[in-house]
């Protein structure tokens, strides 16, 4: 979701990845809720973040607690930035219950997303 929303909002300005420490497919819900805002992230994957410490990466931000412990260390001056931001993710199961912890989460990353760009201008 934070990719999607990183591309929506700023996209011209930044060259955005997506990785993680144990990457998947991206959560049917975790689409839903995009589509929603009218974002289209149902090609995304994530990577695992290993792949991109090669790369020349200037910033890194981690949006869970487990991977801003795992996350390695990159080469190179790179700002860190982490956002505690709880998972939604409990399981595989798509269930209407469930999406309101998407939403929140959804939210909650456009507004770091936003206070982010903000600082850069």
């Amino acid at each position: 979701m934070a990719e999607g929303l990183l591309r929506h909002l700023e996209g011209d300005s930044y060259e955005v990845f997506s990785a993680g420490t144990h990457p998947s497919i991206v959560h049917p819900l975790s689409i839903a809720v995009m589509e929603e805002k009218g974002i289209d992230i149902s090609s995304h994957t994530s990577n695992h973040l290993n792949e991109y410490r090669d790369k020349k990466i200037d910033i890194v931000i981690t949006v869970c607690d487990s991977a801003d412990k795992l996350c390695p260390i990159f080469p190179g001056a790179i700002e860190r930035i982490h956002w505690s931001i709880a998972d939604p993710f409990h399981g595989w199961d798509v269930k209407k219950s469930k999406m309101d912890a998407y939403r929140n989460t959804r939210d909650i990353l456009k507004k770091r997303i936003i206070e982010f760009i903000k600082t850069r201008l």
